[in-house]
């Protein structure tokens, strides 16, 4: 997973507010909910030393999602009167939460992307006889995302209406183009439901590469949700698995393991990679223990187990913080992408582990990895 659409949390300094919200609209007066909640948010922050102007600029994007149905949150970031980040959530926060502190609190709105699996979404609908002697018209449409933060945020809407007695043709012109649309987006799968006629004569004129990544869903395929095509059953056919980008980056990592190639595993190890900038993706069973603790300096490959270690590198006044902002600080400060691997795929020492960019005399695998 890249994480390239945090960049703008650190291109200011901290202090920063990370505000975590639920604001679903599947609830009686959700505005009224919406309020409540962000009032208790903003007085924490007040407590925790947030400023007037920055809890104004919170205030101006809360609940601004209102096009948004059903179930799903906000996370906002700011610092210094800045709105630094507004992301949606496919999920409401578990809590909702308001944090002030030098390091912005990332690592719950990354958790909420993962596993990134891009894909394309088709629906044809079609309710007449199977055979193209008869009148009426088939409808296509589709849309490609990434899964699951897409089901809040889907992308643009492909709407196309054929006259079902042209279907059989139309579709090697609609075939291309969906192909292309796949290639465009690094789509791992093409989940497909609707009329069961019409989506066998589309999937046997697609070009066979797109044909191979097709999956058939059932169910209902309604196109007026204003959320993602086929939200529940992109749910079933994705729950579980990882993006194909990422499969290939813990293969990486299995075989460079076995040869004692350039990986590290173990916290202590992997921290050591990530001060010399060698990490390129960052491999974890689970989210760090929230009791977990980093010592960081002011740049984002200044992080340590130990304040000693910090102040040996000539870094002055180092601070403590949660060890998965660190982690994450690092990761975007540095270019480097984060997999998460359940441990049935991978079990990790310590459930970290790295695929390095190189390896030097000084880099540790890990004095107690397998």
């Amino acid at each position: 997973m890249r994480l390239s659409f945090l960049e703008p949390l650190y291109a200011e300094s901290g202090p920063f507010a990370s505000v975590y919200l639920d604001t679903s609209r599947d609830v009686e007066h959700p505005e009224r909910a919406i309020a409540r909640r962000w009032g208790r948010l903003r007085e924490s922050l007040s407590r925790q030393g947030a400023d007037r102007a920055l809890l104004n600029v919170l205030e101006e994007v809360v609940g601004a999602d209102s096009e948004v149905p059903g179930m799903h949150g906000q996370a906002i970031f700011a610092a210094h009167g800045t709105l630094l980040l507004d992301g949606e959530l496919p999920r409401p926060p578990e809590h909702d939460s308001a944090r002030y502190s030098t390091l912005p609190d990332a690592m719950p709105l990354v958790t909420q992307h993962v596993p990134e699996i891009p894909y394309l979404a088709v629906v044809v609908h079609y309710s007449g006889l199977p055979t193209a002697e008869t009148h009426g018209w088939v409808t296509l449409e589709a849309e490609t995302g990434t899964w699951p933060a897409s089901t809040v945020t889907p992308g643009e809407r492909l709407h196309h209406r054929v006259a079902v007695a042209t279907w059989h043709r139309t579709c090697l012109r609609l075939g291309h183009l969906l192909d292309e649309r796949a290639r465009h987006a690094h789509a791992d799968a093409v989940v497909m439901g609707g009329d069961e006629w019409a989506c066998n004569v589309l999937i046997r004129r697609l070009p066979q590469t797109l044909r191979d990544k097709v999956v058939r869903v059932g169910g209902r395929t309604p196109t007026d949700t204003g959320r993602a095509l086929l939200e529940p059953q992109l749910d079933a056919v994705f729950r579980g698995h990882i993006a194909a980008h990422d499969r290939e980056l813990v293969d990486v990592f299995i075989s460079r393991r076995a040869l004692d190639g350039p990986v590290t595993e173990g916290l202590a190890a992997t921290v050591a990679a990530l001060q010399r900038g060698q990490v390129a993706a960052l491999l974890l069973n689970r989210t760090p223990r929230s009791s977990l603790r980093l010592w960081t300096g002011s740049q984002p490959t200044q992080l340590a187990l130990t304040e000693a270690e910090l102040v040996s590198f000539g870094v002055r006044a180092p601070r403590e913080e949660p060890a998965d902002e660190a982690l994450v600080r690092a990761l975007v400060g540095t270019g480097a992408e984060l997999v998460a691997v359940p441990e049935s795929g991978l079990r990790l020492y310590e459930g970290v582990g790295a695929v390095l960019r190189y390896a030097d005399p000084g880099t540790s695998r890990g004095s107690d990895a397998p």
